[in-house]
């Protein structure tokens, strides 16, 4: 299996372009084709707080209609979908951004992306588990002991990674450093917390490189395990990005 697996996008729609192109893919279709025959995967956050939420979503469900990637929702994702399916949720943290979008179209338009990404999120699995068990795609991560699990605690560790409960100073949770102790046999790709540089350890990767708070939009290309990324357009928000001792 050949796959190049895309961190959070957050509507970062052109980096995205740039990125598959970087990685070989041919867009003459108008959809990001590899020659040789890789998919694509995504560890979730395609919408939020960049400029292109709506376009993103559309490119995403064109590749999941012909089959051809790999996606797992992000907890922004999950937000979003829960936003569409009327329920009341939170305007903040960047669903602003993408409300505003789709408040500025018909609302036949709007009813088109709604349905667009139900149906993407509703047949999308949590957590993928690809070549025979050799590498999971997860959008916060996962515990070795979780790995093939369905259940709430998987559902809340995998969209927002190994919170405790308690909260920064700035509101965001507090969440321990699972990968630092992961001693599993299987590569686990994932994003959910900005990091400078792709962080790679024990078998984890962590490709989320902050492309909307103006970091990079990063891929990891599986099975090499190299690291491909390109630089963001949007501007640089230092206290967005941790840290790791």
């Amino acid at each position: 299996m050949k796959i190049d697996i895309i961190g959070d996008i957050h509507g970062c729609y052109e980096e995205f372009k740039e990125l598959t192109k970087k990685l070989g893919y041919d867009w003459t279709s108008g959809l990001p084709v590899n020659p040789h025959g890789r998919l694509l995967g995504f560890v979730g956050d395609l919408t939020d707080r960049g400029h292109h939420s709506l376009q993103t979503i559309s490119m995403i469900f064109n590749l999941f209609e012909k089959g051809c990637l790999y996606y797992v929702p992000g907890n922004h994702c999950n937000k979003l979908y829960r936003y569409f399916l009327g329920n009341n949720v939170k305007i903040l943290h960047g669903l602003e951004t993408t409300v505003a979008e789709l408040s500025a179209i018909p609302r036949i338009e709007r009813d088109r992306y709604r349905d667009m990404f139900i149906t993407l999120y509703e047949q999308s699995p949590l957590y993928h588990v690809l070549d025979d068990g050799k590498l999971i795609i997860a959008h916060a991560g996962i515990k070795e002991e979780l790995i093939g699990k369905q259940s709430n605690r998987v559902k809340t560790f995998v969209l927002y990674g190994d919170i405790t409960g308690e909260k920064n100073e700035d509101g965001t949770p507090v969440r321990k450093d699972w990968a630092s102790d992961y001693k599993g046999d299987a590569w686990i790709v994932y994003g959910h917390t900005p990091v400078k540089e792709a962080r790679i350890i024990n078998k984890t990767a962590n490709i989320d490189t902050g492309a909307v708070f103006g970091g990079k939009l990063t891929a990891l290309r599986y099975p090499e395990i190299e690291v491909v990324s390109v630089g963001s357009s949007m501007p640089f928000v230092e206290e967005k990005f941790r840290e790791f001792e």
